[in-house]
């Protein structure tokens, strides 16, 4: 990827992010259905808008002579991490100031607050589609089954997934776990997933209390979407690394036409994930509303903010019991770190990161 291509992508991302996000959390800000288009709220927006494109655009500039001066590998390093803290800076400034209109407008004064939930995901959740899992399943046994069959005449080093490919000059031992390393990739992925996405249909559901049951029924409605495009994008991701690996294996000659072949499945589920977050948006809240689900409660959604940090990225709250719940920006979930539990799985992932990056034990390598 080429310096112009990542700064683009970086531009279009951080611009995205409130544009797709749910009308009553600018900026991951609570606020009442009556203040979506408050002058605080759109003046911010406006300024955000800008303020990424400009920044983009210089950094479009900057980036082509960078590159020349210093090396292709150094500046997108320096990009990811200069461009994607400015922007996370600019977020932060909006989300900043629309809390200061919130509270000096006193916006939630009068209103009727409330928590809104649905008992019937407990009594009837939405199910796990494992007939999904049926494809990437088959990609790893086709994988599996042609590495062990092309192990005994693999050369005495073998080239390594680097990048978007082959990297055919950097290369390494012939061993089990470096030959078999996209199989344990695709292992990893077509185990983990699926348990990802059990627990994402047992989380508590984030819904509006203006408006419950409308809402109750598009969060259904985007946790199966949600479901099924995670599965589609296991068997995707083991389609691109069955390809690598027969590369790597030497079965498969390498090539600008091969790469873009090879990372076309991830493509495809990429775009059909823009296309989902489009059409459905997070927790559903772009999908038309059915007859009668447009009358309102009476009630506003809790001001919760007090448990959000870092702009919405980060919840905590020791009195709620949910260990998943929907983050307020990006459309996905995150730890409630009020919890114990929450607490323990990050301590777990901590300690198999350390060990990883001490080399006490081998993570199986992956270009995803």
């Amino acid at each position: 990827m080429t310096c112009l291509s990542l700064v683009a992508l970086l531009t279009a991302v951080a611009w995205a992010v409130p544009v797709l996000g749910r009308p009553t959390l600018p900026f991951g800000v609570r606020v009442p259905g009556t203040h979506v288009a408050d002058p605080a709220v759109t003046a911010q927006r406006r300024r955000y808008t800008r303020s990424v494109l400009l920044l983009g655009g210089v950094a479009a500039l900057l980036a082509p002579p960078a590159a020349v001066l210093l090396g292709t590998p150094d500046v997108v390093q320096a990009v990811i991490v200069v461009l994607g803290a400015a922007q996370i800076g600019l977020f932060y400034a909006a989300h900043r100031a629309v809390t200061a209109a919130k509270r000096r407008g006193k916006w939630y004064e009068g209103t009727r607050q409330a928590t809104a939930a649905d008992t019937t995901l407990r009594t009837d959740p939405e199910r796990v589609p494992w007939r999904l899992l049926i494809p990437p399943v088959l990609l790893l046994l086709i994988t599996a089954a042609v590495g062990s069959t092309r192990y005994a005449a693999l050369p005495e080093t073998l080239a390594t997934l680097r990048g978007w490919g082959v990297d055919a000059v950097t290369r390494v031992p012939t061993t089990p776990a470096t030959a078999f390393a996209p199989v344990l990739s695709q292992l990893a992925l077509t185990l983990l997933t699926p348990l990802l996405v059990a627990a994402l249909l047992r989380a508590r559901p984030d819904l509006d209390a203006a408006h419950p049951q409308g809402s109750a029924r598009r969060y259904r409605v985007y946790l199966r979407g949600l479901s099924r495009l995670l599965l589609a994008g296991v068997a995707c991701a083991n389609l691109t690394l069955l390809l690598l690996a027969l590369q790597m294996w030497e079965t498969l000659p390498s090539g600008t036409l091969v790469t873009v072949l090879t990372w076309l499945p991830v493509a495809a589920v990429a775009l059909a994930g823009l296309t989902f977050a489009v059409r459905v948006g997070e927790a559903g809240h772009r999908l038309p509303p059915l007859p009668g689900e447009e009358q309102e409660s009476g009630y506003v959604q809790r001001d919760d903010d007090r448990h959000w940090h870092l702009a919405g990225m980060l919840y905590a709250n020791r009195m709620d019991p949910a260990i998943l719940v929907h983050q307020r920006v990006g459309g996905r979930w995150t730890l409630n770190l009020g919890n114990p539990i929450a607490w323990a799985i990050t301590a777990v992932i901590a300690v198999v990161t350390l060990l990883s990056v001490l080399g006490v034990i081998d993570l199986p390598e992956s270009t995803m």
